[in-house]
């Protein structure tokens, strides 16, 4: 028993920061898993009034337009042939704060709000089809370790490589981040994912699970990095005055959305977990499906009204759609509407950019602080009640779900026959990185390892980069050394 043990705030001894408690190694997430909700819960309160990751961002308005047939797959009005949908859209960097230069060397995040006419339905991803970490109990420590020292106030890129490399799941997004993929040319030519899984249910009620790709028609280009540097030191706002100006001159960026699509019962045996989301699905496994094309067409009238009270979350579904078995985004389920109930008020969602445009609003909520408005005193505020207020009805929503029957247990996820913390990372740089995003790369871990003053965290350094690819490792060690 070591004498160096993590405990709660109360001083309660915990049993992992690694593993949520679930019903077995892919069940859900238990609520009264209390050390998982305090370390969120605490970590969403940790800064006012700017958001603690993602603070930094712009976006704009548009539609959303289907011009396939999905209806086999869904039954979610959003994605019915021909359906149109107001779309409300923000970009933004993970690790900067407000002021922070756009084009720093950072993962963007790329999130969209369907007003659909059942509700409003937000996918919440990134400009990667991966994450850093696979359990939102580690979340709060990742982002710590981006964030800035205590007592200097810096960012430490000790602190930094301390953590991923401690993290081998981490490989496959660090090495999407040290690739050309950290340096977009602008919001507008990027392309984004969903990153989860999630799960669609059509209308005679069978299962599916999918993943979201969102194709710039502006293409996908990147900068170089003594640009970003230059543009960094110069424009600090460069990504969000060029897509208000790009908007403004009527030069409307628009992304093609497609969808990759597992049949429910092949997620069981596939070779890898289809529901870490540090894994990606190889498109000759599960080849992509054109859903339609969103467009952005209309800037905000005022900033912070409509982009940063905007509060997105991935608990917003509507029927037709669920979640999956994919333990970060149920930690985010929980852990998004938390952070907007403590940024924005508990009424969030009755601010206009964020109340639904298409639905009407039928719930027994009241008070709290920011109410924008209120019922008539003769409504009931309760259920059940005999007067007349509205009825909760399972048919409308058709739930989606998994089976799992085990014990609550703190375990990683059941590993799949290919599953590996570096293969996937490893196959981006081998085949998919060319000899010139190759060579950009190493010169790019030749900077991050010469920034390291920690001497175990600098060989951790070259330990993780090894797993990824021996052959890089080795010109990583020769390339530092002749530095």
């Amino acid at each position: 028993m070591s004498e160096n043990f993590t405990t709660s705030q109360t001083g309660t001894p915990v049993a992992s920061d690694s593993h949520s408690l679930t019903t077995g190694p892919n069940g859900v997430i238990a609520l009264h898993d209390r050390y998982l909700v305090e370390k969120l819960a605490q970590f969403n309160r940790e800064r006012i009034p700017e958001r603690i990751v993602h603070a930094k961002g712009g976006g704009a308005f548009g539609e959303f337009v289907v011009t396939e047939d999905v209806s086999r797959f869904t039954r979610a009005a959003v994605f019915q042939p021909g359906t149109k949908t107001e779309t409300l859209q923000r970009f933004s960097s993970v690790a900067g704060e407000q002021g922070s230069p756009d084009t720093w060397r950072d993962v963007r995040g790329f999130s969209v709000k369907f007003y659909t006419t059942d509700g409003n339905y937000d996918i919440v991803g990134n400009n990667t089809p991966v994450f850093f970490i696979r359990d939102g109990i580690k979340f709060p420590d990742f982002i710590h370790s981006q964030k800035r020292l205590p007592g200097s106030g810096l960012r430490n890129p000790d602190m930094q490589w301390d953590f991923w490399t401690l993290s081998p799941e981490s490989a496959h997004q660090v090495t999407y981040l040290m690739g050309d993929r950290g340096l977009p040319k602008s919001w507008r030519e990027m392309n984004g994912f969903g990153s989860h899984t999630y799960q669609w249910i059509n209308a005679a009620g069978e299962k599916f699970w999918v993943k979201y790709h969102f194709h710039s028609n502006q293409g996908d280009h990147y900068l170089d990095p003594n640009h970003a540097q230059d543009i960094a030191g110069a424009d600090a706002d460069y990504y969000r005055r060029d897509l208000y100006e790009s908007i403004a001159a009527e030069r409307f960026p628009s992304w093609d959305v497609f969808v990759q699509v597992m049949p429910y019962e092949a997620a069981k045996t596939y070779r890898f977990n289809p529901f870490d989301v540090t894994k990606v699905w190889p498109h000759a496994d599960f080849p992509l499906v054109k859903v339609g094309t969103h467009t952005l067409n209309r800037n905000p009238e005022n900033f912070f009204a409509q982009i940063e009270q905007a509060a997105f979350s991935p608990a917003n579904t509507v029927p037709g759609i669920g979640i999956s078995p994919d333990k970060m985004l149920m930690a985010r389920v929980f852990s998004y509407p938390d952070a907007q109930r403590y940024r924005v008020g508990a009424n969030y969602n009755e601010i206009p950019v964020n109340a639904p445009h298409a639905a009407a609003v039928h719930s027994y909520t009241q008070d709290g602080a920011g109410r924008h408005g209120f019922k008539p005193a003769s409504a009931p505020d309760y259920a059940p009640n005999s007067f007349g207020g509205p009825i909760a009805d399972p048919d409308r929503v058709a739930e989606g779900g998994w089976e799992n029957d085990g014990e609550l247990i703190r375990a990683a996820a059941t590993l799949h026959s290919e599953d590996s913390d570096f293969g996937q990372a490893g196959t981006l740089y081998r085949e998919v990185f060319d000899e010139a995003g190759k060579a950009r790369f190493l010169e790019t871990l030749t900077g991050q390892a010469n920034s390291l003053t920690v001497p175990v965290v600098k060989e951790h350094f070259f330990e993780y980069w090894t797993n990824v690819d021996s052959g890089l490792g080795a010109k990583l060690r020769s390339a530092v050394a002749n530095s």
